[in-house]
């Protein structure tokens, strides 16, 4: 690039909630700013109400526009939306278009079809393996590159859409390993959940919505039944907010485990760290997931992990070289695993070796990889 560049980013909020794709819309403008500081960007972000007060702010270069969305009507905030992306476009004529979400690759293409501006779409999970609308997948089939988070997903786009494959490259989640370090069990949390620093704790971060049971939470409460008939003491901690904490403390008093389960709630950033270290095995044994940037940090805390075998778990988990993946649906697998990993008898012995466990991790997945791949990314534009 000889020009100053200028990028139209697409997401779908990055400031009010803080999912996976909120987290990479994050990581992937900060790492653009960082290999082109000069560059001019437009920012869309159609759920995030604008704020005078938004401290997040401050890790983007001043000079950012951002365009927000969250305050109108539903009826009209698609239009304005997408109103506002392609006449703006027609006139900054910006190098390149990247939507972190399928769902504008839509106006992404019709701005194409008139401009020839070329667009980006990130696939995820779900919204990619599933999609609906016809448009949607066509936009998405015309997209310039497809950026995969993870291999697991790229394989599942080549199977079910027609694309051609050299379009998809895999630019995987990312997290900030200065934030996650080996620690001891901090004596403040095992205080404020009333528990022993020899106690057996397996915990969740995870979301808690209706629309998340794929998760596998409900899984590990079956699971702790048998698991606690070998581990008497163990805890399951499960952090998280969402409205599914209802049904799930009603399971949680169904199968009479309500003196071993812990809710906690949201839990901030700065204590997110404190709750890794708290626990002897991270469990998500999910089974629709696109990645799961928590067991990055899981693991850069020196954490033994049971994922599931059947999504992009097995991604940060090395294809199991990492961690304990399991059939997710399969109940007495799971118990007879975590069984397995807190008592220390787990086949995996790498799970017991905190510091390779992080090195690992870092080295595949680092922030400072995620800029350096997604510059050469660009680069090759």
């Amino acid at each position: 690039m000889t020009a100053k560049p200028h990028f139209y980013l697409i997401f779908p909020n990055i400031f009010d909630f803080k999912g996976g794709i909120q987290v990479y819309s994050t990581f992937l403008l900060k790492a653009l700013q960082d290999i082109y500081p000069e560059a001019d960007y437009d920012v869309f972000l159609k759920y995030d109400r604008y704020s005078l007060n938004q401290p997040e702010k401050l890790q983007f270069l001043s000079s950012t526009r951002f365009h927000y969305f969250g305050d109108l009507p539903k009826l009209l905030q698609s239009i304005f939306f997408i109103t506002k992306i392609i006449i703006l476009a027609i006139f900054q004529n910006p190098i390149i278009i990247i939507s972190t979400h399928v769902n504008y690759a839509i106006v992404c293409y019709i701005l194409k079809c008139f401009t020839g501006i070329p667009y980006w779409v990130v696939a995820h999970g779900l919204e990619v393996w599933e999609i609906e609308k016809k448009a949607t997948k066509f936009a998405l089939e015309k997209a310039d590159k497809i950026i995969s988070v993870s291999n697991y997903t790229r394989q599942r786009l080549l199977k079910d859409i027609n694309i051609d494959s050299d379009k998809i490259v895999i630019l995987p989640n990312t997290f900030d390993a200065s934030k996650f370090r080996i620690s001891y069990k901090p004596t403040y949390l095992l205080k404020r959940y009333n528990l022993t620093a020899e106690q057996p704790v397996i915990l969740t971060v995870t979301r808690l919505g209706s629309m998340a049971k794929y998760k596998g939470y409900d899984q590990i409460l079956y699971a702790l039944v048998k698991v606690r008939s070998h581990l008497s003491n163990v805890h399951f901690i499960l952090v998280g907010k969402g409205d599914d904490i209802p049904r799930i403390k009603a399971l949680i008093t169904n199968l009479n485990l309500q003196d071993c389960v812990t809710i906690t709630g949201f839990v901030p950033d700065k204590e997110l760290c404190d709750h890794y270290n708290l626990c002897d095995v991270f469990a998500l044994p999910s089974k629709k997931e696109g990645f799961g940037i928590v067991f990055l940090e899981a693991l850069a805390c020196g954490k033994p992990i049971l994922a599931g075998n059947q999504d992009g778990s097995i991604d940060p988990l090395a294809d199991g070289k990492l961690g304990c993946l399991v059939d997710p649906d399969n109940i007495e697998e799971i118990a007879d695993n975590l069984v397995q990993i807190l008592q220390g008898d787990c086949s995996n012995r790498v799970i017991y070796q905190p510091k390779y466990l992080q090195q690992k991790t870092i080295e595949a997945f680092d922030f400072s990889q995620f800029r350096a791949s997604l510059a050469k990314l660009v680069s090759d534009k």
